[in-house]
């Protein structure tokens, strides 16, 4: 039972995952919006945990995942199956661009992703882990356009990345007529300087939002409003 984590409407077995359920994953689950989307694609699942979130969150939406590492893609469709959402939850054990090879005019209302960190980094010891969490410029650019093309009308990508690599994507967006509609720069503490940001991607010209999320209030506190955002999905939280 270690590799269960257990939420307040949903399960997620971890077993085989290279990449747990973490804070950035849930912090997504939970603040990535969009005006009431009937279809959302999560890519790099996973577990699952952040397509099953916004399967809780959003009663209408049919809620699409891909997944390309094989054992992580079998444990997000037993998640899925598990949940009282699985009537609305699909698992296309493929990558992203494999995936919209085959289903090519396919759009979304939210694309949302938390994708793999570490450009151009010494990679980490076990190809799992590598799999989960290294990339370079170039899956980024295939990421943003396959987002630019799926993406319907009045849509929204959202994304949390490490501050350099928002820098990279934010370069991508121009040429794809895509912009920043609004950034969150995440905090552990208030103090502290940012060590992520999730991006929200549209096609409309705005000026673009930007606010300051912070996590903790002290060591082992969480803050206000991390408990506000979470308070539906975590047990620690009443």
């Amino acid at each position: 039972m270690a590799d269960i984590f257990k939420f307040k409407q949903f399960d997620v077995d971890q077993a085989g995952c290279a990449m747990k359920v973490n804070t950035d994953g849930v912090l997504l689950g939970a603040l990535a919006a969009a005006n009431e989307p009937k279809t959302i694609l999560d890519i790099g699942t996973g577990t699952g945990v952040i397509a099953l979130m916004l399967a809780q969150r959003y009663n209408d939406a049919r809620v699409d995942a891909v997944e390309i590492d094989t054992v992580a893609a079998q444990t997000a469709s037993a998640n899925f199956k598990a949940a009282k959402f699985a009537h609305r939850l699909s698992l296309f054990a493929s990558g992203f661009e494999a995936y919209f090879e085959s289903y090519p005019v396919v759009l979304y209302d939210l694309i949302i992703s938390n994708p793999p960190f570490f450009l151009n980094s010494l990679m980490s010891p076990g190809a799992k882990k590598n799999l989960a969490r290294h990339t370079d410029d170039a899956f980024f650019e295939r990421l943003i356009k396959c987002v630019a093309t799926h993406l319907s009308p009045d849509g929204v990508c959202a994304l949390i990345l490490p501050l350099e690599t928002a820098d990279l994507v934010k370069l991508l967006l121009p040429e794809n007529d895509l912009q920043v509609q609004s950034t969150l720069s995440i905090k552990s503490f208030s103090e502290s300087v940012p060590h992520r940001k999730l991006l929200t991607i549209g096609r409309h010209r705005q000026i673009a939002v930007e606010d300051e999320y912070v996590i903790y209030d002290a060591p082992k506190v969480y803050s206000e409003e991390y408990q506000n955002a979470l308070r539906g999905f975590l047990t620690i939280f009443v």
